[in-house]
């Protein structure tokens, strides 16, 4: 059994359990010739060609969606026109080309402004369905999910709600409320009791760090914490003396004496969510909700950074809610009350929360992972979703496992390129489907792993390969769409269209907000060449950072413009492609500008390379990196060329070290990098960079300044080798 102990470990393996793509090891190229092999896959292929061409898709529309001189006759009609899917105003801004004028869409439903009416809503459109499950152990041994309905959820948000006021938590948007938790229904049940009466909800990251978690703490005088189980609420109380206003733990499991002793001990009191249940529901004074209006307050979600002090984002009501818009992109695969979603994404961050709240807005149901990654894939077995949000690595996972597969055999790679081939250009005519020839032979056991009715899969936070891209949507059959923002546009401030298959880029701007793009003449990216620094503005953006006006300042101008620092460029079709980063960027000595990050996003295209720091120094001339090899691929592919070893003794062998870099900057070359931009040397390292050890964030982005410090040696040997 492997035993995952640490974030980027959870990260690479999460794919790793939802697929088995082919499992049986390939036999075909002992048996025969290689030419036999071509010969034989050439043949295949040709005949199979012509059968395939001569067949029509069962799926097709005969009189099609025509666009000018463009005809789509997929089964999936284009929301707008797939060569101009953005506009463009006066001030050289865009807007998406599905708003019928230049208003920006602020919600979804009228009877839905805020995140505690939009669950309301889901009550009555569902007709009291049920909202959240988990998975219960019964007698027999099964292990089923088992439903709670949304009255019965609210009922439970109510007592939560008035045990806080009879615990004194003052009612308002100034009061903030803490969660350390795991997905799991009280996070939601704790979620809304906090709508109840305006308090503003503050989740703290399972994986921060007892300085970041704080100054969290203090800085939003937090004085009641909801935790899942003991460990957290121990974490918590050795931090008490440096967080005064902490009076109250309410742990989601039962409490050990042990931690009952040690809070009093501190003046804490201590609750298991149930014993908080019963507060509230035995409680005899109970006021009035006090319902949020949409520009109250809703989250003060922190983001880590890479560098710093946690800033806390705050969101409102109407923020959120405004981002829920882009779903209405969604006319083939929108989310409806007989949908199912898989939760398992981080709740502290907005894209998972995002989207579950415009579930609980039709009525739809959640269900939630068991919080070990491990058994993730027989959750998503069981479950059986049809909305699926996943983070880009879990992708690039599941393709290199798959990959690794495919390229044991000749005639699987021609057959598997086929497909893929196939499906791409029946994607191309907006043709979604899970029903054809090569879904049945080639493609069912990925589908399988993922429960087997998948409608909607969305994936952001990070940039996704092209092939990587193409290839899910091919294998899903699905619809399979890609988002771009951050934390201070809530999550997405563009989605791509469902249907559109062109891969590259992060979709057009969504109805609720404009974006416009910022000379960054450093970069040599002007916006007279449709390229510069990603400016959003709109419903979604956020108030500000909580108690820093200055970094509030440096990131909104006074014309209400959210600098991301990203920088992006119009793609012909009038999408958003993100090719740079203006932060982190630093110039060598010969003054050219490089942008690390968008070096690193190549580099992890080597089939060897899992994560990379790529480093410089405005005295050097030239770029270093720090390297973790994929262990996966890189240990049975040294193994081919004669040279084994654990992957640390592969890591101290030069010719492995040699092999790699070579690898690199051939996929750097192929990628248009500039010579300049190219590393001259590699120090290679078998730790992984993980939240765990303080080298990611919380949303596993390089915390670059721990990582120049953390490998401060390797460094500098490598610039002392180096002419």
């Amino acid at each position: 059994m492997v035993i995952i102990t640490d974030t980027a470990a959870w990260v690479q393996s999460q794919s790793r359990s939802i697929v088995d793509f082919i499992s049986a090891p390939s036999t075909t190229s002992s048996a025969l010739p290689p030419y036999v092999q071509i010969g034989a896959a050439a043949a295949f292929t040709m005949g199979l060609g012509y059968y395939l061409s001569k067949g029509v898709s069962s799926s097709s529309n005969s009189s099609g969606y025509s666009f000018g001189n463009v005809t789509y006759t997929g089964n999936v009609k284009p929301l707008v026109d797939p060569q101009n899917q953005s506009r463009v105003l006066s001030d050289g801004s865009r807007i998406s080309a599905y708003l019928k004028d230049d208003t920006l869409q602020a919600f979804l439903f009228d009877d839905a402004r805020t995140l505690y009416q939009g669950v309301r809503r889901g009550a009555r459109l569902s007709n009291n369905g049920p909202m959240l499950g988990r998975r219960v152990k019964q007698s027999d041994g099964s292990c089923p999910y088992v439903w709670e309905s949304y009255n019965t959820i609210l009922e439970r948000a109510e007592h939560v709600s008035i045990a806080f006021r009879e615990l004194g938590i003052p009612t308002g948007n100034a009061e903030n409320i803490g969660i350390y938790s795991k997905n799991r229904p009280e996070w939601i049940v704790t979620e809304f009791a906090t709508y109840n009466y305006s308090n503003v909800i503050v989740p703290i990251y399972e994986t921060l760090g007892s300085e970041a978690s704080i100054f969290i703490l203090n800085q939003a005088e937090i004085k009641i914490v909801v935790c899942d189980d003991i460990a957290k609420a121990t974490g918590l109380l050795k931090f008490k003396e440096q967080c005064p206003s902490l009076k109250t733990l309410v742990v989601m499991e039962p409490i050990t004496d042990e931690l009952k002793t040690s809070a009093a001990s501190l003046d804490v009191r201590v609750l298991t969510f149930e014993d908080l249940e019963k507060l509230g529901r035995d409680a005899t004074t109970r006021p009035a909700h006090i319902p949020p209006t949409p520009e109250d307050l809703a989250t003060i979600c922190y983001t880590s950074g890479t560098t710093g002090t946690p800033k806390g984002v705050m969101l409102t009501h109407a923020n959120v809610i405004a981002d829920g818009v882009c779903m209405d992109f969604f006319k083939h695969s929108g989310i409806a009350a007989t949908d199912s979603m898989i939760s398992f994404l981080p709740l502290a961050h907005m894209l998972e929360r995002v989207i579950e709240s415009v579930c609980f807005c039709v009525g739809a149901k959640v269900g939630f992972y068991r919080g070990d990654i491990r058994v993730l894939a027989e959750d998503i077995k069981e479950l059986r979703p049809t909305v699926v949000p996943v983070v880009p690595r879990v992708l690039n996972r599941l393709y290199d496992k798959v990959m690794s597969e495919v390229n044991k055999s000749t005639l699987k790679k021609m057959l598997f390129d086929f497909a893929i081939s196939y499906k791409a250009r029946d994607m191309a005519n907006f043709n979604i489907r899970n029903d054809g020839f090569f879904d049945s032979i080639v493609f069912k056991k990925i589908r399988e792993g993922f429960g087997g009715r998948v409608r909607l899969m969305i994936t952001g936070s990070a940039p996704l390969s092209t092939n990587v891209l193409t290839f899910v949507r091919a294998a899903m059959g699905c619809v399979v769409v890609e988002g771009y923002g951050q934390t201070e546009c809530v999550a997405a401030c563009t989605v791509s269209m469902e249907g559109d298959s062109l891969a590259g880029h992060v979709g057009m701007v969504i109805p609720s907000c404009q974006i416009k793009l910022v000379d960054v003449p450093e970069l040599n990216y002007y916006a007279r060449d449709q390229a510069g620094e990603v400016c959003v503005k709109g419903h979604i953006v956020f108030k500000g950072y909580y108690k820093n006006e200055q970094q509030t300042r440096e990131t909104i101008d006074d014309d209400g413009w959210l600098h991301t620092g990203d920088i992006g460029r119009w793609t012909p079709e009038g999408t958003l492609k993100i090719v740079d980063r203006k932060k982190h960027i630093f110039k060598l000595s010969q003054g050219e500008y490089v942008a690390p990050e968008k070096i690193e996003n190549i580099y992890v295209r080597s089939k060897y390379v899992a994560q990379s720091f790529v480093h410089g120094e405005s005295l050097k001339t030239c770029l270093i990196a720090i390297v973790v090899p994929d262990a996966e691929v890189l240990v049975p592919a040294m193994a081919d060329q004669g040279i084994k070893g654990s992957i640390e003794e592969l890591c101290a062998n030069a010719a492995v070290k040699k092999i790699i870099l070579d690898d690199m900057v051939a996929v750097g070359k192929k990628a248009g990098l500039f010579s300049f931009e190219q590393v001259r040397d590699i120090h290679l390292s078998a730790e992984q960079f993980s939240v765990e050890n303080d080298l990611l964030t919380p949303t596993l982005k390089s915390k670059r300044p721990k990582l120049k410090a953390h490998y401060a040696t390797q460094l500098d040997e490598m610039y002392a080798k180096l002419p």
